[in-house]
């Protein structure tokens, strides 16, 4: 069984309307997790939400959620960042179970509560949605083995997530906005080709985006005609520049007025394949990986996971 905490007196006989769990990460938004967490769990507890279990180290996410999935739960909640949200998707759409994913933003960008319009959301807000039971299929993405719930970049997105990784005295959206100004100075352009997308400029690249949700690195509005319930990817080609133009680059992604600008392709996709010069570090939902070959396929699956999200944020 999945290992759980409760306070003491509490009985795991208490459960909402499905059997649920929340997965916590302790590490989430930089260590900002703690202080929020006592009002996180009494919130839970308050709709007899009592089935906790804990990461104890990078990536556990996954196991955690099969084994949850395993012992017959219905609705994990994750309690962390777009990272964890990303891991615990990963594993449900694997498992093929139905099971439902709510989430409690607490991590450095929150992109995906934005995406499902709880980002501004108390936790006793999210408690009461997820005892509600109300849940909504949305699209999800594919890459390199991988499912994803928001994005998967490559070039300087993710240069800009492992500079940001050693960013130690900033926290929230300032993390992502002060290491992408200081990669606009020194990263290189990255050679790339794209099958499945029409009217790509050959040439270097600055950055490739594929998105399923709208946001990115929480400032950016990488994607703003993105919808995740409309069966497609929304890929954008950053053709490299110097660094006026990817200062202009960097203030139109903020007010997602980007997609305007010549040195910019953007299409709407199903599916495509990117090949490049050598294997690619990428950026998926905030976490930095590693493709396993120089050729990566991407593509949408649509309606694979049932979500919570805010009412009406998807009509």
């Amino acid at each position: 069984m999945i290992a759980t905490r409760a306070a003491a007196g509490e009985s795991s006989a208490h459960q909402s309307a499905l059997p649920t769990c929340l997965i916590v990460n302790p590490a989430a938004g930089r260590g900002g997790i703690r202080a929020k967490l006592p009002s996180v769990l009494e919130a839970f507890r308050g709709h007899d939400i009592v089935n906790i279990a804990y990461t104890s180290a990078a990536g556990e996410e996954e196991d955690l959620a099969r084994r949850a999935i395993g012992d017959g739960i219905r609705t994990i909640v994750a309690v962390g960042g777009d990272g964890t949200c990303g891991r615990i998707a990963d594993a449900i759409v694997q498992s093929k179970s139905g099971c439902r994913l709510a989430v409690v933003p607490i991590g450095t960008g929150n992109d995906f509560a934005k995406t499902l319009g709880v980002n501004g959301y108390a936790p006793g807000q999210i408690a009461e949605l997820v005892t509600r039971g109300a849940a909504t299929r949305i699209d999800v993405g594919w890459a390199g083995g991988h499912y994803f719930l928001n994005s998967c970049g490559f070039g300087f997105d993710a240069s800009v997530l492992e500079a940001s990784n050693r960013i130690r005295f900033l926290k929230g959206n300032a993390v992502y906005i002060y290491a992408a100004l200081r990669q606009l100075f020194f990263y290189r352009g990255i050679e790339v080709r794209a099958s499945g997308v029409s009217g790509v400029k050959r040439g270097p690249m600055l950055m490739i985006t594929v998105s399923n949700g709208q946001y990115l690195g929480g400032a950016f509005k990488i994607a703003p005609h993105a919808s995740v319930v409309d069966g497609k990817l929304d890929a954008c080609f950053f053709s490299d520049s110097n660094v006026v133009q990817r200062l202009r680059l960097f203030l139109g992604a903020m007010r997602g007025t980007h997609l305007e600008m010549p040195s910019v392709t953007s299409a709407s996709v199903q599916q495509l394949t990117l090949n490049f010069a050598v294997r690619p570090a990428m950026e998926m939902d905030g976490e930095l990986r590693f493709a396993r070959s120089k050729t990566l396929e991407l593509r949408c699956l649509p309606r694979a996971l049932a979500v919570i999200a805010a009412p009406g944020v998807f009509s």
